[in-house]
């Protein structure tokens, strides 16, 4: 993500305002969020330089849309030992997202904006008005009610921003994809790769012009159970084969990895040998994770000739 510095009592209530008469059709919602938010800003009207800054904060200069739509809380599973994967029901037929983009998330009575990379694609969203994120536990309070609160039926407010994000057009030129992802960063990459293979999958004799190269996901993380989504991106490349194709890379795994991951799984971090033989002029790069891999990988790509208007990032802090 990119860095800013605003005053971000300047922000959230401009949000609500021009939500109010469309998005919230209950009076007593909207009062709560407008509280939380005017919490928020009194709070946070000067920033000081040693505290790290927060979601709404570092997005100041990123897309943001207009709509601010109500979503209720329809499912709750564990991707993980510390990831909680979240379904979201939403009504309005006006909320749409493109593949690797983030919402702002504004919970009732919690005066702290979380920001989530959406990890569904947006096909499901069109076909049954389902959103999906993925949310590792930390004492963020957003993250930290999420794990903790968080219930079946909760309503919260959501708002789609950013501007990482992979959006095809009938008729463009085919592109290769490598994406790079590492730990919970795997969010964005894996809305992307879905949505490629919803478009791989959409019949050509109904109207579907896409003309697709191939994926490659490298996805990095400690050990094996911290890989998000892996039976999906397996299922996936069963699928497509040639077309998706994903490498995981696990750097202090010390169990028996399982026989259905191992001919996909390399110990180690993800090198120079490994991406190079991807370098060509239809190739693009995304990459998402903490910002020392991002720096590590940028200047890796850039070692091996990758032009960086090719390489495409979203940091999470």
């Amino acid at each position: 993500m990119a860095r800013a510095t605003i005053y971000v009592g300047c922000t959230v209530p401009q949000l609500l305002r021009g939500a109010q008469s469309r998005i919230f059709p209950s009076d007593s919602a909207l009062g709560v969020l407008r509280r939380s938010a005017f919490c928020y800003c009194t709070g946070s009207s000067t920033i000081k330089s040693k505290r790290k800054m927060d979601h709404l904060e570092r997005t100041a200069n990123n897309f943001r849309q207009e709509v601010i739509t109500q979503a209720k809380v329809c499912g709750i599973t564990n991707e993980s030992e510390t990831v909680k994967r979240l379904r979201l029901a939403i009504a309005n037929k006006d909320f749409t997202f493109k593949a690797g983009q983030w919402v702002d998330f504004f919970i009732p009575g919690v005066s702290v904006v979380g920001g989530f990379s959406i990890c569904s694609s947006p096909s499901l969203l069109k076909r049954e008005g389902i959103l999906e994120l993925a949310v590792k536990y930390t004492v963020h309070p957003p993250a930290h009610w999420i794990h903790t609160e968080c219930t079946l039926d909760s309503e919260v407010a959501l708002r789609v921003g950013g501007d990482f994000f992979f959006d095809p057009q009938p008729g463009d030129s085919p592109v290769n994809l490598v994406l790079i992802a590492g730990g919970v960063g795997i969010n964005p990459l894996f809305s992307i790769l879905l949505h490629i293979a919803d478009l791989h999958g959409y019949p050509e004799g109904k109207g579907n012009r896409h003309k697709l190269g191939t994926v490659k996901l490298y996805y990095s993380a400690k050990t094996t159970s911290e890989l998000l989504f892996k039976k999906n991106i397996l299922g996936l490349m069963k699928a497509f084969p040639g077309k998706i194709t994903c490498c995981f890379h696990v750097t202090q795994q010390r169990s028996q990895i399982c026989e259905e991951l191992q001919p996909h799984v390399t110990e180690g971090r993800i090198s120079e040998k490994d991406l190079e033989k991807h370098v060509s002029n239809d190739t693009s790069w995304y990459i998402c994770g903490p910002p020392p891999m991002i720096e590590s990988i940028s200047k890796l790509l850039a070692n091996i000739g990758v032009p960086r208007n090719c390489v495409f990032f979203e940091k999470w802090w």
